[in-house]
């Protein structure tokens, strides 16, 4: 009996949050577990998710998800959700008082990067403990990475 493919992690993204890496420092990256509808569930498997401007606040011991916008089941009925409702994350106890504390006292962001099907075909959210890059930050991370391309375009003309 053959087995079946092995998936790329690209293949298994949702949605990526590239908006995030440009303006915020990642400090630490979590996993997380979202409480969706099944109406939204088969929303996220024909991509119809953004992730641009949401973020992570925690509110009461449990940490939610607020601006992601999960379009409306193309053949849903009357009773999908709102398609920009706050979703609850799902983490352990520990991880919400380490990121609450980690917050409030440094200045953090949460922002969540991705979002992206488990092993077991479970929606998962990877979330960030971010830092709010200035300016001069940003340029740099620009330069840096404009000189890695030019170093791989170069190496990859002397390989031909």
């Amino acid at each position: 009996m053959a087995k079946g493919k092995a998936h790329t992690q690209a293949s298994r993204d949702i949605a990526r949050n590239r908006k995030a890496l440009h303006e915020y420092e990642v400090v630490e990256r979590f996993e997380a577990g979202i409480e969706l509808t099944g109406t939204e569930v088969k929303s996220l498997r024909e991509n119809n998710c953004q992730l641009t401007d949401a973020f992570v606040l925690i509110r009461k011991g449990q940490a939610w998800l607020h601006n992601l916008h999960i379009s409306p089941y193309s053949h849903g009925s009357y009773n999908n959700p709102d398609p920009d409702r706050k979703r609850r994350l799902l983490l352990h106890r520990k991880q919400i008082m380490v990121l609450s504390q980690k917050v409030k006292e440094r200045g953090l962001a949460i922002v969540p990067l991705r979002m992206y099907y488990s092993e077991k075909n479970l929606v998962k959210v990877e979330i960030a403990l971010a830092r709010g890059k200035k300016l001069h930050d940003k340029r740099q991370s620009m330069a840096e990475r404009d000189v890695k391309r030019d170093i791989e375009r170069a190496m990859k003309q002397r390989y031909r």
